[in-house]
């Protein structure tokens, strides 16, 4: 680590770390989404309401990090990792707390019942995309142990781990979706046809959670293939 300092202190601060500030914050929206969920299975939509309150600050952080670490990369910055792929892997990262903002806004603002049928297989679901953002956060705090060694090494192998079981978590959750979307499709005749067409976005939400922490191995994967 010291001489990954000593280096950025040559050529300028180390996105790295804010980089990396800005993923666990992004996680910690997704995280808030369990027990969030809990509440709304219980209808107690005071308390859902005071997690969804926090999710949204998550993300505001989030949103302030992001606007901070673009400030502090000026184009003629010298980077061991190109300025482009920064930018890009900060995007990614944003849209998983962009998108546990938006699942828990749509629940709230609609007042969102889960059938009782599938509520469990739909927290189960909640978790298991909960767990693409966790490991996506834990790959990416390898970062500054990748640049360290120089993208070489048994550090690059770790990390490629990660990104396997970042990707078996994704593709868990594929698997997850399907499942409740047939169903919700059996369960269709006993609902109001709008809450089944918000249900189904709820559904593929969430789905959307887990592919967006996947892109950020995606890229994280692309950078080691440099």
């Amino acid at each position: 680590m010291g001489m990954t300092r000593s280096f950025f202190s040559m050529f300028g601060p180390s996105p790295i770390r804010p980089l990396q500030q800005h993923m666990a914050k992004a996680f910690a929206c997704a995280e808030m989404l369990k027990p969030f969920f809990e509440q709304v299975l219980k209808q107690n939509w005071t308390a859902a309401e005071k997690y969804q309150s926090q999710i949204v600050q998550l993300e505001n952080d989030a949103d302030e990090l992001k606007k901070n670490l673009r400030l502090q990369l000026p184009k003629g910055l010298f980077l061991p990792v190109p300025r482009s792929d920064i930018l890009e892997l900060l995007s990614i990262q944003d849209s998983v707390a962009n998108k546990s903002k938006d699942i828990a806004g749509m629940i709230i603002g609609r007042r969102m019942h889960i059938p009782e049928s599938i509520a469990e297989a739909f927290s189960q679901y909640i978790q298991r995309s909960i767990d693409a953002a966790a490991q996506a956060n834990k790959a990416i705090h390898e970062l500054d142990e990748l640049l360290e060694t120089g993208f070489r090494g048994r550090e690059v192998e770790i990390v490629e781990e990660m990104i396997l079981k970042l990707n078996d978590i994704e593709h868990d959750t594929d698997e997850m979706q399907i499942s409740i979307r047939r169903s919700l499709f059996e369960l269709e005749s006993t609902l109001a046809p709008i809450d089944v067409m918000f249900l189904y976005k709820i559904v593929d939400w969430v789905g959307d959670l887990a592919d967006r922490a996947q892109g950020v191995g995606g890229r994280l994967q692309m950078l080691l293939a440099r």
